[in-house]
C-alpha cells in the first residue's frame, strides 16, 4: 500500500471519580503490587497486552466510554476504593521492621544506592538482566522495610535491546527509543522548584545533563539523561543504549553516573551518610566526593578515608568481562583535568585503580575497593571467590580474612510470587504472613496447605505458562514463514491441556559460563529422555546473548537447530524476547528449574530463588545461591568440579550427573502418580523448596542483612572519621602513610626456647622480638592463633591470644611476651603473626600488611 501514514492518539478525559489513577500510573509501587495492576488490566486485558503493561501509555489510549462505564460501575468503585486506603495506608506508614529502626536515624540517615541498570518492571526498560533485577528488587525491599533511601541511574533513551529470533536461529537486536512522557518520571526540581541544573566535564567541553525523578512506593529513583538540544550530538547519545557504543561511551556513562549522580543528590538537597556502589560502574562517584573534602581543607588521603568509611561496595561477577577496565592514556585524557584541581598527581591517581594483570589498565572494581571499607559479594562461595580475586587489594592478608564479605542475593516476593500464590495463602493463612518473611520457623505452615490445593495451584500456572509460550512460539515462527504445519508441531504439546507434562525451564542471560547447551552434549541419551511416551517432558530455554557476544549468541542457534530437529520438535522449546514479564511466567509455571554454571563463575544467581519460592524445584550445580540453598530436600544438586580440572572432564562428568538425576530422580518422581493422579512426593518436595527458600532468599531479609552487616557499620564510622571536621580521618590517613613507609623494614624472629611438649597444668611462655623500623607499639598487633590440622597442610584456628610488649631486647628489639594456656588438650598447633592496628580503622586487616613468623 502507497502514501504516508499519520499516527494520531485520542487521548481520553480521565472521570473525576477516578481521577487517581494516573497517580497510581506514576509511581511504580504498581511494579510489585498486583491490586494496583489490577485496576487497569480488568478495564481492559487486551489494551493493557498491546501497550506492554505500562499503565502510562495504557490511560492515554484506553476507550472514553470504558473509562465512563468503569466510573459507573459500583464492583470496579468499591476495589478501586478499597486499593486506594491500602496504597494510601502503605504510604502513610513506613512498614519498617524494628531492627531497621534501631539502625538508621529517618531524621539524618540516608542511603544512596547508585547502579547502572534498575529492573522494576517490564514497561521502565532500563535494565539487561540479573544486576538491574537484583537493583530493582533492592529498591522494593528498602520501600517496604521503610529505610531512608534513594537510588541513582541513568535514564536510558533506547535501554537494553528487543530480542528477536529468526528462522536460522540469530538473535536479532531491535532498539526502541522511549519518549520520557511514557514513563513515570517528572523533572527533578530543587528547593526553589526549578530544574536541577547538573554538568559533568569531558575532554574539552561539558554536558549538560536533565534529571529525572521516579517514585517507587517509600523510595526515590534519580535518573541522569545527557539527550538535551545544548549537547552535541554525539554527548546526546551517552545515555540512549544500556551496555551499548564502544569504550568512550563506557566510561562517559560512568562519568555521569558516578559524578553526575554524586551532584545530582547535591542539586536536589540531598546529604547521604551511606553510598552504596552496586557493580564497579559508579566508581568514579568516589573521586567526586575526595574532591568535595578536599575543598573543605581535608588532603586527598584524608578525603579519601572519609570517603571510604561511609561507602560500601557489592561486586557482582567473577567473569573477568564483568569488570571495566580503561586503558591509562584513555582515563587520562577524561581526568587529566580532575588531576590538576586536586593536585594529586598522576601516579597516585593511576594507582587508584591499579591491579596485577594489566599494568596500563584501571580497574574501576580497585577504584571501589580502595574507595570503600565495606565490600562484599553475593553468596557465601562468592564472597569467597571474590576474597581472593580481589586480594592484590590486601596483598599480605589471608583472603579468607581480608575484607570482602558477602551478603546473599534475595528476590522480592511481592513482585515474584504469582497471585494464585497470594490468594492461597490470604485463605489458608491470612494476611498475616506478608509479615513473616524473615521468620524461618513460620514457613513450616507450607505443609499444612492441602496437597491437592497445592498441586491444583502448580497446575494452574503451568497452564498459563503454557497459554503464554503457545502465543509466542506461533507469532516467532510464523513471523519467520515458518510452515502452519511445522508451527503445530512445534506448539503441539502446549494445546494439550489434558495432558500433563513435566517442564523444564531454563532462561537467563545466554553467557557461555552459563552453558546453555550442557544438556545437548548428548543428544542421543536426550532424545531418550524427552520421547518416552509415557514418562513425557517440554524443555523450555529463554534468554538474551550480549549484542556483541558472539559466543553467547552461537548458543541461542544450537538450541534453535536441535528444537527444530524431528526427534526434538515440540520437545525443546526457544522462546524469544526474554524480558521480565516471560520471566515472571517462566519462574511460577514451569516444574524445574535447571541451572548449570561453570563453577564458581555463577556469583549468585536469582531466578532459581524466584522460582523456588512459587514451589518450582530447582535443578542446579551447587554454584551461587544453590550452594546454601540446598538442603538435601528441596532439589536436586550437580556435584561441581573446580577449575583445576580440564574443561572437557568437568563438561562431561556434571552432563553425566545431570542425565542421571533427570532419569533416575526427577523424572520417576513426577511421575510416580498411583491413583491420585498427582506425586504426592513431587509435591512434598516443592512444598520443601517453597518453605526453605521463602524465609531466607528474599529481598527484605537481604536488605537487612546490608542494613546490619554494613549501612550501620558505615554510617557509625563516616561519623567518626568526620568528627571535627574530618581531624580523625586526617590521623588515620597519616598513620596509614607512615606504616606504608615503615613495613618493608618490620621484622620478627622468636627468642625463646620454643618448646614443644609441656604437661596439661603448665603455660607456655612465647618471647618475640619486633624491629619496628620507627613504628610504636600501640602501631602493632601480635598475636598467636591456636588450633589443629584436619589434613596435612591445613589450620584450623580454634583461638586467638594477644602478646603484650615487655621492654626492649639487646639489639633495640621490642620484645612481646605471651604466657598461652594451651586451650585444647593433646597436639594442637599455633601460628604467630603480626600486622598493624590503629583504633580508627573500619577493619581489621585493610591496611594490608602482615608478618608471619
Amino acid at each position: 500500500m502507497t502514501g504516508t501514514r499519520f499516527s494520531l492518539e485520542v487521548r481520553p478525559v480521565i472521570p473525576g471519580r477516578l481521577g487517581r489513577l494516573d497517580e497510581l500510573a506514576n509511581d511504580l509501587l504498581y511494579s510489585w503490587d498486583s491490586q494496583v495492576r489490577g485496576l487497569f488490566v480488568r478495564l481492559d486485558p487486551d489494551l493493557w497486552e498491546r501497550c506492554g503493561h505500562n499503565p502510562k501509555v495504557f490511560l492515554r489510549r484506553i476507550s472514553q466510554h470504558v473509562l465512563e462505564t468503569a466510573a459507573a460501575d459500583t464492583v470496579y468503585l468499591q476495589d478501586y476504593d478499597r486499593i486506594l486506603a491500602a496504597y494510601d495506608s502503605y504510604l502513610k506508614h513506613r512498614h519498617a521492621n524494628r531492627r531497621g529502626l534501631n539502625i538508621f536515624d529517618p531524621d539524618s540517615d540516608l542511603v544512596a544506592y547508585f547502579c547502572a541498570e534498575f529492573g522494576l518492571h517490564e514497561s521502565f526498560p532500563i535494565y539487561s538482566g540479573g544486576l538491574g533485577i537484583l537493583a530493582g528488587d533492592h529498591c522494593k525491599a528498602a520501600s517496604d522495610l521503610g529505610i531512608p533511601f534513594v537510588a541513582v541511574g541513568l535514564l536510558y533513551r533506547e535501554g537494553y535491546f528487543h530480542q528477536t529470533i529468526d528462522g536460522n536461529g540469530n538473535q536479532v537486536a531491535h532498539y526502541f527509543n522511549t519518549s520520557p512522557e511514557v514513563l513515570p518520571i517528572t523533572p527533578a526540581r530543587d528547593a526553589h522548584g526549578q530544574d536541577v541544573p547538573v554538568r559533568v566535564e569531558m575532554p574539552g567541553r561539558s554536558v549538560a545533563l536533565k534529571v529525572w525523578r521516579a517514585k517507587a512506593g517509600h523510595i526515590t529513583l534519580y535518573l541522569l539523561d545527557s539527550d538535551l538540544p545544548e549537547n552535541n550530538e554525539h554527548d546526546r547519545r551517552i545515555t540512549y543504549q544500556l551496555y551499548g557504543g564502544d569504550i568512550n561511551t563506557r566510561i562517559q556513562q560512568e562519568i555521569v553516573l558516578g559524578i553526575g549522580g554524586v551532584r545530582a543528590l547535591r542539586a536536589v538537597g540531598l546529604a547521604p551518610t551511606v553510598w552504596h556502589i552496586n557493580e564497579g560502574h559508579a566508581a568514579f562517584q568516589i573521586l567526586e566526593r575526595c574532591q568535595d573534602r578536599m575543598q573543605q581543607g581535608l588532603s586527598f588521603e584524608a578525603a579519601l578515608e572519609l570517603v571510604a568509611a561511609g561507602t560500601v561496595f557489592t561486586t557482582h561477577t567473577p567473569v573477568p568481562a564483568g569488570h571495566d577496565i580503561f586503558h591509562h592514556d584513555l582515563i587520562l585524557s577524561y581526568f587529566d583535568r580532575y588531576i590538576r584541581d586536586t593536585r594529586i598527581g598522576k601516579e597516585k591517581f593511576l594507582a587508584l585503580g591499579a591491579y596485577p594483570t594489566n599494568d596500563k589498565g584501571f580497574n574501576m572494581t580497585a577504584l571501589a575497593l580502595r574507595g570503600s571499607r565495606f565490600q562484599n559479594g553475593v553468596s557465601r562461595i562468592h564472597g569467597d571467590v571474590a576474597s581472593q580475586m580481589e586480594g592484590y587489594i590486601w596483598p599480605q592478608i589471608p583472603p579468607a580474612e581480608n575484607p570482602i564479605g558477602y551478603v546473599t542475593n534475595g528476590v522480592h516476593v511481592p513482585t515474584f510470587l504469582a497471585q494464585e500464590w497470594v490468594n492461597l495463602f490470604d485463605m489458608h493463612l491470612g494476611p498475616g504472613w506478608r509479615n513473616e518473611l524473615l521468620n524461618e520457623e513460620y514457613w513450616s505452615v507450607v505443609d499444612d496447605i492441602p496437597d491437592h490445593s497445592f498441586w491444583s495451584i502448580r497446575q494452574t500456572l503451568k497452564s498459563k505458562l503454557y497459554e503464554d509460550i503457545y502465543r509466542r512460539v506461533c507469532n516467532q515462527q510464523r513471523r519467520n514463514g515458518t510452515s502452519p504445519t511445522q508451527v503445530e508441531r512445534l506448539t503441539r504439546y502446549l494445546t494439550m491441556p489434558e495432558t500433563d507434562i513435566l517442564t523444564v525451564g531454563f532462561a537467563r542471560r545466554f553467557a557461555t559460563y552459563k552453558r546453555a547447551t550442557l544438556l545437548f552434549s548428548d543428544p542421543e541419551r536426550l532424545a531418550r529422555l524427552v520421547n518416552d511416551p509415557e514418562r513425557p517432558i517440554v524443555f523450555i530455554f529463554a534468554g538474551k546473548a550480549h549484542p556483541l557476544d558472539i559466543p553467547g549468541q552461537r548458543l541461542l542457534q544450537v538450541i534453535h537447530e536441535f528444537s527444530h530437529r524431528p526427534e526434538f520438535e515440540g520437545r525443546i522449546l526457544l522462546v524469544e524476547g526474554y524480558d521480565l514479564a516471560l520471566a515472571r511466567k517462566l519462574v511460577t509455571g514451569v516444574d524445574v528449574w535447571l541451572n548449570n554454571p561453570a563453577y564458581p563463575m555463577e556469583a549468585s544467581g536469582t531466578s532459581g530463588e524466584k522460582a523456588g519460592l512459587n514451589g518450582v524445584i530447582n535443578l542446579s550445580v551447587l554454584d551461587g545461591w544453590w550452594g546454601e540453598g540446598y538442603d538435601g530436600e528441596n532439589g536436586w544438586a550437580i556435584t561441581p568440579h573446580g577449575q583445576h580440572f580440564d574443561e572437557g572432564f568437568r563438561n562431561r562428568e556434571e552432563t553425566n550427573e545431570l542425565f542421571d538425576l533427570l532419569e533416575t530422580q526427577v523424572v520417576p518422581l513426577y511421575y510416580s502418580r498411583r491413583t491420585q493422579g498427582y506425586s504426592h512426593s513431587w509435591v512434598k518436595m516443592a512444598k520443601a523448596s517453597m518453605k526453605s527458600l521463602m524465609p531466607r532468599f528474599n529481598a527484605q531479609r537481604m536488605v537487612m542483612d546490608y542494613a546490619e552487616k554494613l549501612y550501620g557499620r558505615a554510617i557509625r564510622q563516616r561519623a567518626l572519621l568526620g568528627e571535627n571536621g574530618g581531624e580523625p580521618a586526617r590521623r588515620l590517613a597519616e598513620w596509614k602513610q607512615t606504616v606504608a613507609k615503615a613495613w618493608s623494614g618490620v621484622s620478627i624472629r622468636r627468642v625463646d626456647d620454643g618448646r614443644n611438649t609441656l604437661l596439661a597444668s603448665e603455660e607456655l611462655k612465647i618471647q618475640i622480638a619486633a624491629r619496628l623500623n620507627g613504628l610504636k607499639v600501640e602501631d602493632v598487633y601480635l598475636e598467636c592463633l591456636v588450633g589443629t590440622e584436619p589434613e596435612p597442610g591445613g589450620f584450623n584456628n580454634h583461638s586467638v591470644h594477644r602478646f603484650h610488649a615487655d621492654g626492649q631486647g639487646e639489639h633495640g628489639e621490642t620484645i612481646f611476651t605471651l604466657e598461652l594456656h594451651p586451650p585444647l588438650p593433646g597436639l594442637q598447633h599455633y601460628k604467630i603473626r603480626m600486622y598493624p592496628y590503629h583504633k580508627l580503622l573500619s577493619r581489621r586487616f585493610e591496611a594490608g600488611f602482615m608478618l608471619w613468623l
